[in-house]
């Protein structure tokens, strides 16, 4: 789409966010869940199949390298800083063959192209060299949407005593969204970071975002984001 299309689009979406406000308002929700004492940062699928060109799950170029990577490196500077964990989440299969009887991929190949990434092809799944991973943070592998189903992931985030979950990554329509969805129904406060948030289709993540903060999270910048995990850093963590 041409930017005289994306502006079009962009009108229209705010139109519709401003007439679904009034209604949510009025029926009590877009309430704030705030953040907690414990923040640990969730990167979804921001691997180079997401996150480089050429592949089928390649997501919107423009905002990876000037949105969405600049602002993963604000985020993990200021955990880093302080300690806070970080956990990388990634996805690949080890049975790609779509008529095998049984494959890791389920059957999700029979919606989108997962098979595409294979796990033998490291460099798809491994994490953007730009936002690598540094020892004590975590890398984890899914097989579906969610970073908590089939993972290990509620429980890292239990045994450090974290109360507080910023997620990033893609995809705002599938993999991001359904993470916040089972963060907040694991009992973690969710925050979903606005600008470390993409997608393949215009107005997917505007929609997504602006759905996941009337329901599931608080949408919040990634300023106000870094001052919260500066000022938070400065706290002992809960015994």
């Amino acid at each position: 789409m041409g930017e005289i299309d994306n502006r079009e689009l962009d009108r229209m979406l705010q139109a519709a966010f401003d007439a679904s406000t009034a209604i949510y308002q009025e029926r009590g929700f877009q309430r704030r869940i705030g953040f907690g004492n414990r923040p640990a940062l969730i990167s979804v699928d921001l691997a180079n199949a997401w996150t480089r060109p050429g592949n089928p799950f390649t997501c919107d170029m423009e905002k990876m390298d000037n949105e969405i990577i600049p602002g993963m490196q604000q985020l993990l500077a200021a955990c880093r800083r302080h300690g806070h964990p970080v956990i990388h989440v990634t996805t690949a299969y080890e049975i790609t063959d779509l008529d095998a009887p049984y494959t890791d991929m389920g059957l999700w190949h029979r919606k989108i192209p997962v098979e595409a990434v294979s796990i033998r092809d490291t460099h798809l799944w491994a994490i953007d060299s730009r936002i690598a991973p540094v020892p004590g943070e975590h890398t984890l592998m899914k097989k579906k949407a969610s970073a908590f189903h089939g993972t290990p992931l509620a429980g890292i985030l239990r045994s450090a005593n974290v109360d507080t979950i910023l997620v990033t990554g893609v995809t705002a329509t599938a993999c991001v969204r359904t993470t916040i969805c089972d963060g907040l129904a694991e009992g973690f406060r969710t925050i979903s970071v606005r600008e470390c948030t993409g997608d393949r289709v215009p107005g997917a993540v505007a929609w997504n975002l602006f759905d996941i903060d009337a329901k599931f999270a608080d949408v919040t910048g990634v300023d106000e984001c870094v001052a919260y995990l500066d000022r938070i850093g400065n706290r002992p963590a809960a015994a």
